[in-house]
């Protein structure tokens, strides 16, 4: 694993050939459903441009458990993601839908304002022609600005790493590098907008995001 850590920040710029900019809507939900398990939802819209053309749609669901309150968690989830690529230089898109299951571990520790996460992902993807397996690890950071912790109304500043990896064929497939600006709205929800750099082995592809960050647990008392 020491060495899937030093991989996170080896600079492969050597493997970009082109450079594309578009946008990400994303949306992440985590509902509580007792003291010991979650449900994790998402859907991401993914453009190669800031309004249409369509790159990607990814949805996806699990059940989650904490190991430890806040800190040790694991999940078990499914994906489905339907694409449109573009053929080369083309206009010509090819439309593909993969279903996806995958299961994660993450970990949490904070250092003063530093608040970091490891997030550690095999994915089995079953594409329409093909079966494949996935590695992925992912460490990111948050860090209060206005206040000393993530509490309502703070400002943070929010960046991740993350590497991922076939199994077979290519060795690497992509690196992401990403930096936003984020506002706790309450202690459910909070808001990031911000810059991702996504090295592939042939091309680069950069995009403005846009998170929605929902953790209303289905049974909320009132205080």
């Amino acid at each position: 694993m020491k060495y899937l850590f030093l991989l996170l920040f080896i600079p492969i710029h050597s493997f970009s050939q082109k450079n594309d900019v578009g946008n990400w809507l994303m949306y992440f939900g985590n509902q509580k459903i007792n003291e010991r398990f979650n449900w994790h939802n998402e859907i991401q819209y993914r453009n190669y441009n800031f309004v249409d053309d369509l790159q990607q749609l990814l949805l996806r669901t699990g059940v989650g458990y904490n190991l430890t309150e806040n800190n040790n968690t694991i999940l078990l989830g499914y994906g489905y993601i339907h694409s449109q690529n573009y053929v080369g230089n083309t206009s010509d898109k090819v439309k593909t839908n993969e279903h996806r299951v995958f299961q994660q571990y993450i970990t949490r520790q904070n250092f003063g304002r530093v608040f970091m996460q490891h997030r550690y992902r095999i994915e089995e993807r079953f594409l329409s022609d093909d079966f494949q397996m996935r590695l992925r690890y992912q460490l990111g950071f948050n860090i209060p600005i206005n206040n000393k912790t993530m509490v309502e109304k703070t400002f943070y500043a929010s960046a991740y790493n993350e590497i991922f990896i076939n199994t077979q064929n290519t060795f690497f497939d992509r690196n992401r590098l990403y930096g936003a600006l984020g506002y706790v709205i309450n202690k459910n929800l909070k808001v990031e907008a911000g810059f991702m750099a996504q090295t592939l082995e042939n091309t680069n592809r950069n995009q403005f995001q846009i998170a929605l960050f929902n953790n209303l647990p289905f049974n909320n008392p009132k205080n």
